[in-house]
């Protein structure tokens, strides 16, 4: 369509770089024009950078450069001036010692992108785990107008007739084999079935929790998070997000504009009814963190506690992200919120109207996968923050992929001092365990892994699961992943690596977890917990230098998202001085 300038209510920030005839303007129009763009393209009209997380070694974004270009069709349709921009990507699948370590480096990275480059508007095109959540931090810091478009989940898996969910079957089929139920090479053969098409995990995994947390917060456009990756309708939701991000410049509508307390309370809600990922407690305080938004681990279980489960995907339940987009996906399940008073349903989402308008005309097409309240998979759903003498700042766990028999929990400590100390032992046939005893994993958070990895959930010893139990009661200040289940107690707060009480816990002590009262405690008193403390000192290497040391240095906790002391709240995206 014709671009005319006179349309637009303000001098965009891109301008500063490309309109005007000084020697400035000239130096940064004339390079770019080198490839091939004519110069009325820089009359004023937005440029939109499509900030693409793209790369070889982050499988799940494999397929995103092809969407990237139906991002540009929409931009062009809709009169704006597309702009690919390859930005950090943290790879689940590769990263070492943990994609979460860089999740932070990501953010910051992005944030220093937007505001450095001459971008009016973003597109974030994500996938895998911490790239949804690194990209929304970066972009709440500038405060640029911004639309996430997702890549999709896989499509299903299947092995001999079953569903293989990506994440989900792993963990199964490891401890199936420790029990002795299933061989090595079944388990090369299962392989080829769990990652059978382009995109993020099929389960309701990190990836598509924070997918389905980026629509709750109303930061993608309605039904965004459910597509398939290979699904001809996820190229066409990536051609309407262009085309609506060139509007949302034009009425500067920007992420402290949707994402409110509303929306996140929102988030909060929506997670307990899919049996979300407990890492998005992690990400969503880091994101609210950067808007400057009051959330707190208090709001995660006042907000979820009353909502059920009813969303029926691995790990919590049968199904995979396939069979709940063709069941109405997220938009069926911000109405069933809307419809029991659980939806603040005027909040505002990328669409330039209320979130209830989105979705208050969805149709469940399939109840078992998306089932009625009476027939949820967890009465009460969402995220348990857990406190007591063990966790004085909080602990997650995780109601609805957790065992009921063990939601209260009297046991013997059997302590592993930090991840390779449990490698080490979990094997031995003589480890003084049995299935009433509590795994407790230390310095495996924040500072002391470093990067807080997804190891939480241990696997059991063989000389249990050769007796077919399947769970026992888990505690660490370690993630999980979100395709894993069990009844695990995460994020133990303050982290054991900062002299926290997880720190001197021993073998042999008793440890109480009862989740209905939200309790969780070190069966010890008062005064030999003081005196365990004082006498407590760390035992984990401080990096000498180069990011790792950074991360140490200001890294905070998990119960308020692990971000950078340095980088909370919204810097804005005043233009930098020119230096030519």
């Amino acid at each position: 369509m014709p671009f005319e300038p006179a349309e637009w209510p303000r001098k965009l920030r891109s301008q500063e770089w490309y309109g005007g005839t000084s020697r400035d303007n000239i130096y940064h129009r004339g390079w770019l024009k080198n490839q091939g763009y004519p110069h009325d393209l820089f009359d004023g009209r937005p440029v939109i950078g499509i900030l693409n997380t793209w790369s070889d070694l982050t499988p799940c974004n494999g397929h995103l450069r092809e969407l990237a270009e139906k991002v540009k069709a929409g931009i062009w349709e809709a009169g704006g001036f597309p702009l690919e921009v390859p930005v950090f990507s943290a790879s689940e699948n590769t990263f070492r010692p943990t994609a979460m370590m860089y999740r932070n480096l990501a953010a910051m990275a992005v944030e220093e992108t937007m505001r450095a480059q001459p971008i009016d508007g973003a597109v974030l095109l994500v996938g895998c785990d911490k790239t949804t959540p690194s990209l929304m931090m970066g972009a709440a810091s500038t405060d640029i107008p911004s639309i996430v478009v997702t890549g999709g989940p896989m499509l299903n898996g299947w092995f001999r007739g079953e569903r293989v969910g990506s994440g989900t079957a792993l963990w199964q089929m490891s401890e199936d084999i420790k029990a002795g139920k299933m061989t090595q090479e079944e388990f090369l053969e299962a392989e080829q079935a769990m990652s059978r098409s382009s995109g993020t995990c099929n389960t309701m995994g990190t990836a598509s929790t924070m997918a389905s947390m980026a629509e709750a917060l109303g930061m993608a456009l309605s039904g965004n998070a459910a597509i398939p990756g290979v699904d001809a309708r996820r190229r066409v939701m990536a051609q309407l997000s262009g085309r609506r991000i060139v509007q949302m410049v034009k009425d500067d509508l920007k992420p402290s504009d949707v994402m409110t307390k509303a929306a996140f309370e929102n988030a909060i809600r929506t997670n307990g009814a899919i049996g979300g990922s407990t890492n998005a407690v992690v990400h969503l305080l880091a994101l609210a963190g950067r808007v400057g938004v009051d959330v707190t681990l208090d709001d995660w279980d006042r907000l979820g506690r009353d909502v059920p489960t009813i969303v029926n995907l691995m790990p919590s339940g049968k199904y995979l992200m396939e069979e709940f987009f063709y069941a109405g996906g997220l938009p069926v399940v911000l109405k069933r919120l809307g419809e029991a008073g659980m939806l603040n349903k005027d909040a505002l989402t990328v669409s330039g109207g209320p979130v209830w308008d989105e979705v208050k005309d969805a149709v469940n097409w399939n109840e078992d996968v998306i089932r009625p309240a009476d027939r949820a998979l967890t009465a009460s759903g969402g995220i348990a923050v857990l406190r007591g003498n063990l966790a004085p700042d909080g602990a997650v766990l995780k109601p609805s992929a957790a065992s009921e028999h063990l939601m209260k929990h009297r046991g013997r400590a059997v302590v592993f001092e930090d991840i390779d100390d449990y490698k080490a032992r979990i094997g031995d046939d003589d480890l003084d365990i049995d299935e009433t005893c509590v795994m407790v994993l230390k310095n495996c958070g924040p500072k002391g892994y470093p990067g807080m990895s997804e190891v939480g959930n241990m696997g059991l010893p063989p000389k249990v699961l050769k007796k077919g139990i399947t769970d026992m009661v888990r505690i660490s200040d370690a993630r999980m992943s979100g395709t894993a289940y069990g009844t695990v107690v995460l994020h133990t707060a303050p982290e054991a690596a900062v002299g926290g009480p997880l720190a001197v816990v021993r073998s042999g002590d008793m440890i109480e977890l009862d989740v209905p009262a939200r309790r969780l405690h070190l069966d010890i008193s008062d005064e030999e917990l003081a005196q365990r403390l004082a006498a407590w000192s760390s035992s984990v290497d401080v990096p000498s230098g180069g990011y790792a040391k950074l991360f140490h240095d200001h890294v905070e906790g998990a119960d308020t998202g692990a971000d950078f002391d340095f980088l909370r709240g919204c810097r804005g995206s005043e233009v930098p001085r020119d230096s030519h």
